[in-house]
């Protein structure tokens, strides 16, 4: 694609939104200021209002309370309340109202109204999770706003925003969430699209009819106004001056700099542009049939008309029929763009609903919920547990019940005739102290817990006389057995009970132990040794391991020991060292000779006769 057109969609208005923008109807009356800062000159009769429907509202706890304020939906951690709800619905009637949509139109964007708020929501978190900085883009919107509306500073801006009902604040907090928005849905959904010319292609083959249109032309003026009243000499001031701005565009003048220096017209900053016309808006033969014979770049002569002399330039012009793809180049991207990014986007907050908490009040309903959405649990702050004391004296109360219910069984018993082979003996013992019970791993407690009033009944009757309970427990327990029986795996031991173990035990299974690892380390070292040398091997090893000999022996010469009875030698003790023996005596040359340079003295000769010492 040449272009991108993923910044086209900001949802400005009704006649801008596309299926794509799904929060237009909560972004867009922050982006205008115009329809909420400024007052039109005149107003006609308004159509009445459509009836606001009844929204839910959940039940006041007081009889004659009205609830004001409630949360219609919870996303993550932000809430959407009623006033917001409303404050958006009221706009998008309002916008509905103004652009004259269709009924059924409007009727599907109140059912999506919640959907959108809530994928609002989901994007501002995500922005928030990608550490979006939208400060710089919220500050340049701001001076675009204000530049639209022709305010000298943003004092005034913030005078006229705040004049108009709405806090300032809460002006720019919408316009950042809408960059942020926008920016998460730019990043995360479109730029993975992938649209390539030959898409492009072919989609303009499969929609030419729909991209036929008819022939148009796009004007300028240059408009020389007349007077209503205008007299005879006005008309012709005004024809002479028509004539002279024809002649300097004949003469090779630019238009728009004409039109700025003599147009009268509203558009005369603009160049005099006054945008596309088809066949029949004009409104006059006069000015139709003159413009719709040009080509592009070519002007009309001044034409006469009620406001003035009038000169026409066509600046664009297109033909009737299926225009060449080069020049609806942007709508077929624009198109092809729509059709990709719906329901990639629709996908996109599908996963990002199924990864958060969403709740939806009752009698309101999301449009675009997904069957995996998580709903938040709330729960209140339990009851605080119940003391160690509290829990023993209830049960000490409930022994004492059974025992007197015991007791008084037992004194019924006693007043009735005993039956042949039995006897009634009343125990009138107090219950059994329950004292503190080790209890092992794996086993339940035997003296802690307390007997159940069937067990009292029957240890009350006597013994040799077994209860229901007894007989019941007895039963149970062959049944088990025989489970145990036939199952191939039990899930009770069936090996003798463990007895207690004591320490000096099990030292002896710790030096067990100690002595069997010990053995296996020598064995595996037995097992790791080499094996014998033989007999050439130790000759070889001999050979290679012995000295190299006189000449080359490498062996460390050992140090000789010294006798520990020979006396020891100091250094102060040793005997002095000979005198050194005196230089040779040399005769001193003579004075001339010393000065002149001492001649070389040449040895004499060996085979001259020992000297004669006299007697």
């Amino acid at each position: 694609m040449k272009k991108c057109v993923a910044c086209r969609y900001a949802g400005h208005g009704w006649n801008s939104f596309r299926p794509v923008v799904l929060l237009a109807a909560v972004l867009a009356p922050w982006v205008s200021v115009p329809a909420q800062i400024t007052v039109p000159k005149y107003r006609g009769v308004q159509a009445p209002e459509p009836q606001r429907p009844d929204l839910p509202r959940p039940q006041a706890t007081t009889p004659d309370g009205t609830v004001v304020e409630f949360p219609v939906a919870r996303v993550n951690d932000q809430i959407i309340n009623n006033s917001d709800y409303e404050r958006s619905l009221k706009q998008l009637n309002d916008d509905a109202q103004q652009a004259g949509a269709a009924p059924a139109d409007v009727e599907q964007r109140r059912k999506d109204l919640l959907r959108d708020m809530i994928d609002q929501q989901l994007l501002i978190s995500r922005g928030k999770e990608l550490d979006i900085n939208a400060d710089s883009e919220v500050i340049r919107q701001i001076d675009e706003i204000r530049k639209r509306n022709h305010f000298d500073s943003m004092e005034a801006l913030e005078k006229a925003v705040r004049e108009s009902g709405v806090s300032y604040e809460d002006f720019k907090a919408k316009i950042k969430n809408q960059v942020i928005a926008q920016q998460v849905v730019r990043d995360e959904v479109s730029r993975k699209l992938s649209l390539t010319q030959k898409d492009e292609q072919a989609y303009y083959d499969a929609h030419k009819q729909e991209l036929s249109q008819p022939e148009q032309v796009r004007l300028s003026e240059i408009l020389i106004p007349t007077p209503e009243d205008a007299n005879e000499a006005q008309i012709a001031q005004a024809q002479a001056k028509a004539a002279e701005v024809e002649a300097k565009l004949k003469a090779g003048a630019k238009f728009d700099d004409l039109a700025k220096q003599y147009s009268g017209g509203p558009n005369a900053d603009a160049g005099g542009d006054l945008g596309q016309f088809k066949r029949g808006q004009l409104g006059s033969a006069l000015l139709e049939d003159p413009t719709f014979a040009l080509q592009a770049g070519q002007a009309t002569a001044p034409i006469r008309t009620r406001q003035g002399f009038i000169i026409l330039q066509v600046t664009e012009h297109t033909q009737e029929g299926i225009p060449p793809l080069k020049s609806v180049e942007d709508q077929v991207q624009q198109a092809m763009y729509e059709a990709a990014m719906q329901p990639a986007l629709r996908a996109y907050m599908t996963d990002l609903r199924e990864k958060a908490f969403i709740d939806i009040a009752a009698g309101y309903t999301d449009t675009g919920a997904s069957a995996k959405e998580t709903k938040p649990v709330f729960a209140a702050a339990g009851e605080p547990a119940v003391k160690k004391k509290v829990i023993q004296k209830a049960r000490l109360k409930r022994q004492r019940a059974a025992y007197a219910a015991a007791q008084a069984q037992a004194k019924a018993d006693a007043n009735k005739p005993a039956a042949a082979g039995t006897t009634n003996v009343a125990s009138g013992k107090k219950p059994k102290k329950i004292r503190r019970e080790k209890i092992r791993f794996g086993q339940m407690p035997q003296n802690s817990l307390p007997e159940t009033p069937e067990e009292t009944v029957a240890n009350s009757q006597g013994p040799g006389v077994p209860s229901s309970a007894e007989a019941a427990t007895a039963d149970a327990t062959a049944a088990a057995e025989q489970n145990v029986a036939a199952n191939d795996e039990p899930l009770v031991p069936t090996g003798p009970e463990p007895k207690k173990t004591r320490f000096a035990d099990k030292q002896a299974e710790i030096s067990q132990a100690k002595a069997e690892q010990k053995a296996s380390r020598l064995k595996q070292r037995a097992q790791m040794a080499p094996p014998a040398l033989t007999a050439d091997e130790k000759v070889t090893q001999d050979t290679q391991t012995a000295a190299l000999g006189l000449n080359g022996d490498t062996a460390s010469k050992k140090k000789k020991k010294r006798d520990k009875n020979a006396p020891k030698e100091r250094i102060q003790e040793a005997a002095p060292a000979p005198p050194a023996p005196k230089p040779e005596e040399r005769p001193i040359p003579p004075r001339a000779v010393r000065q002149n340079g001492e001649p070389e003295v040449a040895p004499p000769p060996s085979n001259l006769p020992p000297p004669v010492t006299p007697q």
